[in-house]
């Protein structure tokens, strides 16, 4: 979320393979697509609807459920793979396939901004218990950049690594100088360094956040039970563009 150089309680869900060795360096630029929760489709749509439909989620105040099939936004994520802490693999919808959860997707690990996101959403993990939600943490990265992540801010939540930034692809979220670059991007770092966080610059000149991740940006999304039951997604039109956190609560405590 700042500016860098581009230069609850349930089991975690099975783990698989390893990361890769080798990280991807397509690094694909998206445009503004901004998202919003809609209700439950009424009708069966055909391949090519299934797709504008996932193009069109993007980031209105209002707050619905939603079950997004199987083909719009579930068939993309099941082939995303994440890591943990511990360096195992999880396909990303298996985050949520038996249990609610709020995922937060950060710019990179060392973004100050993604820093104070993780506060925002923190400081309502005891709200997120009682209700029976996770609450996750997404970063474009490696997982030792994840594990530097986790001891600094000492998050409360589940931590995975997105190496080849295939679920922030799926998910279409934006990124480019633009986004980041923004009078209202701006203010935000200054608050935050007056509210005492700080942008880790080790890891936001490391080779992997400099190749790739120092134009994304991220989102909040609010899933499960179920694969392909996406309740709410925000996606971030620039840097430190956190939804009001009463929606995502609205969204992932209102059953």
């Amino acid at each position: 979320m700042a500016l860098s150089c581009p230069t609850s309680t349930t089991p975690s869900a099975p783990r698989s393979s390893h990361p890769p060795q080798t990280p991807l360096h397509h690094n694909q630029h998206h445009h503004h697509q901004f998202s919003f929760p809609i209700s439950n489709p009424t009708r069966t749509l055909h391949h090519h609807q299934h797709r504008s439909l996932a193009a069109a989620l993007s980031g209105s105040s209002g707050v619905g459920k939603l079950e997004i099939g199987e083909e719009v936004l579930g068939d993309t994520l099941d082939g995303v793979e994440v890591f943990g802490l511990d360096g195992k693999g999880v396909v990303i919808s298996d985050l949520w396939k038996e249990r609610r959860a709020v995922v937060a997707f950060a710019r990179h690990f060392g973004c100050v901004l993604c820093r104070k996101r993780a506060d925002y959403l923190g400081a309502k993990k005891e709200q997120m218990d009682a209700s029976g939600v996770a609450l996750i943490l997404i970063g474009p990265g490696t997982v030792e950049q994840a594990k530097a992540f986790s001891q600094q801010t000492k998050f409360e939540g589940e931590i995975y690594a997105d190496p080849n930034h295939a679920s922030y692809e799926s998910l279409r979220f934006i990124s480019g100088v633009s986004t980041i670059i923004t009078p209202k991007a701006g203010l935000k770092i200054i608050e935050s360094y007056m509210e005492g966080y700080r942008q880790d610059w080790k890891l936001s000149f490391e080779k992997h956040t400099v190749q790739r991740g120092g134009w994304q940006q991220g989102g909040i999304l609010v899933a499960g039970p179920g694969k392909s039951n996406i309740s709410y997604i925000h996606r971030d039109k620039e840097a430190g563009d956190d939804p009001p956190i009463e929606d995502v609560l609205k969204a992932c405590c209102t059953w």
